[in-house]
Parts: C-alpha cells; structure tokens; sequence
C-alpha cells in the first residue's frame, strides 16, 4: 500500500481510492450537500402524506408526523367533486401534451428543413414573444374567450377545450425552439435519401424524423403535461362551473378558507394528484437528459 500525491490534484490514493482527509475534501462534502437537498426536498412530502392520514387535521394540528393513521380522508376524497377534476385534469393535459408535440414537432420541421421568406424573422419573433409572461394577457384572453363563445360556443370561456387552445397557443412558441435545435442534429442527408426514393415531406416527417426525435418528444410532451396539470391562473380565469374545474381550481376551493379548510381532504388530494406525475416522469425519464441536451448540439 502506497500513498501517491501530485501538486496538481492534492489528494492522496491508497488502493485506487480517496481515504481520510482527502476524501471529505474531494467527495465527502459533496454526500453532505445532497443528502441535506433531498430532505429539503422529500419534508414537505411527507409532511403532506402524513396530514392526510390524520381524520380531523388542522394547520398547527399537523406537526406530530404519522401520530394518527386513518384513511377516511381518502375515502371520503371520492365523494366529492375530485373525481371530476382529475378527469378534467387528465383530458386537459393530455390532450394539450399531444396537440403541443404535434404543434412544435410539424413547426420545427418547417423552420429546420425548409428555406423560406421570413424564416428568420419568424424565429426572431418567437423568442420575442417569449419574453412576456403569458400572465400578461388573461384579461385579454378571457376577453377573446368571451366574443369567441357567441360564433363557436365550444372554444369560449367557461369551456375545456377553449382553454386546451390558449394552452397550446401560449406554448408553441418556447417549444418550437426546443425542437427545433434537436431537429437541426438529425443529419440531411437522411431527407435527402428519402425524396430520391420518392418520399414526400410528409412521408419523412411522420415515418422518418419523428423516430429519430422522440427524445425532444418525450421531454416536450413531460413539460407541456406537468405544466398544464398544475396551472392555476388561467384555469381559474377560463373555468367557472365546479364540474368543468381543474384538480389546481378545485382544491383551491378548498384551501382559499383557511379557518374551514378541509385540510386532511386537501392534502390526501394532493397526494393522490402528484401520482400521475410521478408515473408520467419515471416512464419517461430515460429521454429526459438526452432530450434536453442533444438540441444545444448543433443549432
């Protein structure tokens, strides 16, 4: 056993591992971070799983963790209006997912692969419009909501899918840059290949491009899901009747008192709403990293 160190690195090695001083130095320090990270993290979880197994829970009531242990909360969860909103919830952001990668896959197709008038201009002005919340505009969209229900009454306010189409309005254009740099990696010669072979574009979009993006994809379609599934401020400007209600409006409800509040209801709610999430992200974390990264490749 030797102990081997370099000016350059100031660490010593015994058997090909750090050991003692070296170690808390070079990686120790690094374990302490991030245990601290993940119980900053995983508290307030356990915190809200622990007041929802408790039957009559109140906010100074809850800081005995699992002192109690009933499901009554859970239960009673079904019989109110929950079951609706997670539906709503689910068809909305669903829905709002798929429209978003069909949306930005067929929009940065356009802008990767086609030369056209304005192209840049067009790009230029999508990272613009990005720079404005779009909390900027519900009055204004809930206006156009309003005037939109008197010609398509099933596209103005107070209806699902005329907030799935602000949805997909407000996140076209954030999502078409993200794809458009992946798309920009996946070489042109493939496309060239294809028209020699008598492939339209369509035909290279949907059999061709597609598979080869499904990273990008599967990462679009996680982010449009997750930040549909718990948007509030529009949901609750577009949305007015209780059966129509999103999971983030209808809890609200329930929260907005804070004297009343069922608190055991509200947080067995938010346990059981996190699931889908949860599910959604362990299926498709394998594309998240490369999603993410291979688009600033080459752009």
């Amino acid at each position: 056993m030797s102990a081997v160190t370099t000016p350059e690195t100031s660490y010593t090695l015994r058997d090909g591992k750090l050991r003692g001083a070296s170690w808390w130095k070079q990686v120790g320090w690094r374990h302490i971070v991030g245990v601290l990270g993940i119980a900053y993290a995983v508290f307030p979880l356990i915190y809200v799983f622990s007041a929802s197994l408790k039957p009559r829970t109140t906010l100074t009531g809850s800081n005995e963790l699992f002192s109690e242990f009933s499901l009554i909360n859970y239960t009673n969860l079904f019989d109110t209006g929950f079951s609706d909103w997670a539906l709503n919830s689910l068809f909305i952001s669903t829905v709002t997912a798929i429209g978003t990668v069909l949306m930005g896959g067929a929009a940065a197709y356009a802008f990767s692969r086609f030369r056209f008038t304005g192209r840049r201009a067009s790009l230029t002005a999508l990272l613009i419009i990005q720079m404005f919340p779009q909390m900027l505009a519900v009055v204004a969209i809930f206006l156009l909501l309003l005037s939109l229900r008197e010609v398509f009454p099933f596209l103005g306010a107070n209806n699902q899918l005329g907030l799935i189409a602000v949805y997909l309005g407000g996140a076209l254009g954030v999502n078409t840059f993200l794809m458009y740099g992946f798309f920009n990696t996946v070489p042109h010669e493939i496309d060239e290949a294809a028209k020699i072979d008598g492939a339209t574009h369509a035909q290279i979009f949907w059999t061709m491009i597609l598979r080869l993006v499904s990273p990008i994809l599967a990462v679009v379609g996680l982010l449009s899901f997750i930040g549909t599934y718990g948007e509030f401020i529009i949901a609750k400007t577009v949305l007015s009747q209780t059966d129509k209600m999103t999971l983030a409006v209808g809890l609200y409800q329930w929260a907005a008192d804070e004297r009343n509040a069922p608190w055991g209801l509200f947080a067995a709610g938010a346990v059981l709403a996190a699931i889908p999430i949860v599910v959604l992200f362990l299926f498709l974390q394998k594309y998240i990293v490369s999603g993410l990264t291979a688009g600033s490749v080459k752009g």
